[in-house]
């Protein structure tokens, strides 16, 4: 029973993971068990290892093992933008680019009223603090004086991603704040005739 009681938790765990349902994960632990039980302790081991020492960094928000992370500590990146995403996957997209050398705050979600996900999940308020600051007096610090002096929003273009930006781009407006959206277009090498009509509709709306 025991066994039982174990094999059940592991598949349980498993299931956490995107897109592992009750079948995969089962198949996952059974292989791991049955096949290779010291990939599962490097996995555990690994698991473990990260919990303990990831964190978040103190300026942008993203996964580091350092107080703060390597791109905020780089005093070669363009401190005057700021680029905003969901997560720090989506962050490693645009790095990979190598076409943006500003720095990120990354919200670790977007806003999501029907799960429960407001402002105060996401750390709107960090951002506003960062990039819209306050002085002793609790007077917003001149626009010209701010180290940041645009925002680009790159939250994703679904619902609540464009909510999320949205959100984000009137509050940071109020502040005196230049605020950009990253720009939807028709995809390189693709032909008009097959792309749906809403991307062209985007792509003529932010022609430039």
């Amino acid at each position: 029973m025991a066994d039982s009681n174990a094999l059940e938790g592991l598949t349980q765990a498993l299931r956490k993971l995107p897109g592992v349902g009750a079948k995969s994960a089962a198949r996952m632990a059974f292989h791991l068990l049955q096949h290779d039980r010291p990939g599962a302790l490097q996995i555990a081991q690994a698991l473990d290892h990260a919990v303990q020492s990831i964190g978040h960094c103190a300026l942008c928000n993203t996964l580091t093992e350092q107080e703060v992370c390597v791109t905020c500590a780089n005093p070669q990146r363009d401190r005057s933008k700021l680029c905003v995403v969901e997560t720090p996957a989506d962050q490693a997209a645009l790095e990979r680019t190598l076409a943006y050398r500003g720095l990120y705050f990354v919200l670790m979600g977007k806003l999501s009223p029907l799960d429960g996900i407001g402002p105060n999940d996401i750390g709107l308020q960090k951002l506003f603090d960062r990039v819209a600051p306050r002085d002793k007096a609790g007077e917003l610090v001149p626009a010209v004086s701010r180290e940041v002096q645009e925002v680009i929003l790159a939250t994703n273009f679904t619902a609540e991603g464009e909510a999320t930006a949205h959100v984000i781009g009137q509050a940071l407006k109020s502040r005196g704040m230049q605020v950009t959206r990253l720009a939807r277009g028709v995809p390189v090498g693709s032909e008009l005739e097959y792309v749906d009509l809403g991307t062209i509709a985007h792509a003529l709306t932010d022609r430039r």
